[in-house]
Formats: structure tokens, sequence, C-alpha cells
């Protein structure tokens, strides 16, 4: 069997708020957040047994603290499909929770919409809307 994606770790200085941030991005709630509140885990409430089960699950994300801030760009980033809405509703639903747009050189003729978390990770929101 081949390895499955399922879990991504954000580097970030404060986790808490970050990983709520993405909490209502992407409807996941808090699975873990240790006593200091160094590392706090996020991930679908839909799939608890996670690892656990052989098919495809939705990764969870670790935010995990760091006392640098983010310096250069991400080269590795999260893509977002809207599931009810059409993109720019989501894209005003996540501007409203936080998120910023970025420019990171798009031409403006892209059909993705480039934004920001609150700490500076870049991260794309899809045209295509998928259930």
């Amino acid at each position: 069997m081949a390895s499955k994606f399922s879990e991504l770790e954000i580097d970030c200085l404060d986790p808490g708020p970050l990983a709520r941030f993405w909490c209502a991005v992407l409807e996941y709630e808090v699975l873990r957040e240790d006593e200091g509140g160094d590392v706090v885990i996020i991930g679908s409430p839909e799939v608890p047994e996670g690892r656990r089960r052989t098919g495809p699950v939705p990764p969870v994300l670790t935010f995990a603290r760091v006392p640098e801030p983010m310096t250069v760009k991400n080269r590795l980033h999260i893509d977002v499909n809207p599931t009810d809405r059409e993109q720019h509703e989501e894209v005003s639903r996540l501007l409203a929770l936080g998120a910023r747009h970025a420019d990171v050189g798009q031409s403006g003729e892209e059909s993705w919409v480039v934004l920001a978390d609150p700490e500076g990770n870049v991260f794309c929101v899809l045209a295509a809307r998928h259930p």
C-alpha cells in the first residue's frame, strides 16, 4: 500500500487564532490543543477516526508555534473550493474571517483568487464548486 496524505503542519506565531481561522474556512474543529497552546490540531468532524481509515480522509492541519514570522512566500499552499456558494461569495466570506488579498505575481487572468490567512500564508480560492 502507498502512503496517504494525512497531515499538513503549519509553522506560525500564534497557533490558536490561526487554527480557529482555518476551522472557520474548512468547517473543521479543534481535535487537540496542548496545554501551552504551542500546538493545535484541527480536522474534519466528519471523519474523527482519520488516520485509522484505509481509504481517503480529509487531512488534519497542525499549527505549531515558532519564534520567527514568515519572511518569504510559502513553497506549499492550500487550495480551497467553494462547496455551496460561488467563488466571489466565498472570497467575501473569507475576507470577513480575516483573510486578505495577496499578490504573488498574478496576471489577472487566473480562474483562482489568491488570499493570505491572518499570518500571511498564501492560499487560493478556486473557481469550481465541489461538494
